[in-house]
């Protein structure tokens, strides 16, 4: 079985090319659970399968989190797929690429940077309020797409050099409360300056921080389109670092009614390795 391992901003992906492995669906979930799980196999935090499109895209996208649950959608992902669709001949410079939560659009920049447009806002609710071990705390919610990828927005003062041991705590507490039945990502943020910010996310999945405490891309996305709600950030190419590289947020208004519209998320791509999964424990 074939196989290309990409990353984006740090959030690593295996590709498979599904339209050539011809792998049932139902054994998918279980084949990323294996190949996703660092030092038994090869390792990933998720695992994207490129199919034959079934609604009017150049190809589908299944997204298999490391745990082998099938997500709805990942930003920094759908950037490597983009490049893999444009490299492999599947798509053009602007492709339209199928995924569980809606069509996403892929855009090439240059040899390494793609641009995407991210699924549609499903959902906002700004300044909402939790209680999480007695804290009362403030927090916005996102979702984007249909059926919604759920996000929840935090500002944390200090994040960079707040315990990280706390944050996890806090990142756990909320992605399993009550409050979102289909658990939700969390994303803490603080903003650094004029339209930039840091970001940092507890990944639904991965049950952890985004592997190696790097990038979301969808996270990112929702953080930006909270921030210019609010009128925080100006919305146009904001600046978000994340220890696995910079991620950069465009976002424009409905101008009838001043709401965020479209979220464009722009970053790196990296072809990591490209070979034949020989796991001798695997069965396909």
């Amino acid at each position: 079985m074939k196989f290309t391992k990409m990353q984006g901003a740090g959030n690593d992906f295996i590709i498979i090319n599904n339209m050539e492995e011809k792998l049932s669906v139902e054994k998918l979930g279980t084949l990323a659970k294996r190949i996703c799980t660092r030092r038994l196999s090869i390792g990933a935090d998720g695992l994207m399968v490129v199919d034959a499109p079934t609604e009017g895209g150049d190809y589908k996208m299944r997204f298999y989190n490391a745990d082998g649950s099938l997500g709805e959608m990942c930003g920094n992902g759908a950037r490597c797929i983009a490049r893999y669709g444009y490299e492999n001949g599947l798509a053009g410079i602007t492709q339209r690429v199928e995924t569980t939560a809606g069509l996403v659009i892929g855009e090439r920049i240059d040899e390494r940077q793609y641009r995407i447009r991210l699924n549609d806002i499903s959902k906002i609710n700004i300044d909402e309020k939790i209680t999480v071990d007695g804290i009362e705390r403030t927090y916005s919610y996102v979702e984007l797409g249909n059926p919604g990828l759920p996000h929840v927005v935090m500002e944390i003062p200090g994040l960079s050099t707040m315990d990280k041991e706390e944050l996890r705590h806090l990142g756990k507490e909320l992605r399993y409360n009550k409050k979102f039945p289909k658990g939700a990502n969390v994303n803490f943020y603080e903003i650094t300056g004029r339209d930039t910010l840091t970001e940092l996310t507890y990944e639904r999945g991965v049950e952890d921080f985004t592997m190696l405490d790097l990038a979301c891309g969808t996270g990112t996305g929702s953080v930006a389109a909270v921030l210019t709600e609010k009128n925080l950030v100006s919305g146009n190419d904001v600046h978000v670092s994340v220890p696995g590289g910079e991620l950069f947020i465009t976002i424009k208004k409905d101008f009838k009614n001043g709401s965020v519209k479209d979220i464009f998320l722009t970053g790196p791509t990296n072809i990591v390795a490209e070979g034949v999964v020989t796991d001798e424990e695997l069965l396909l």
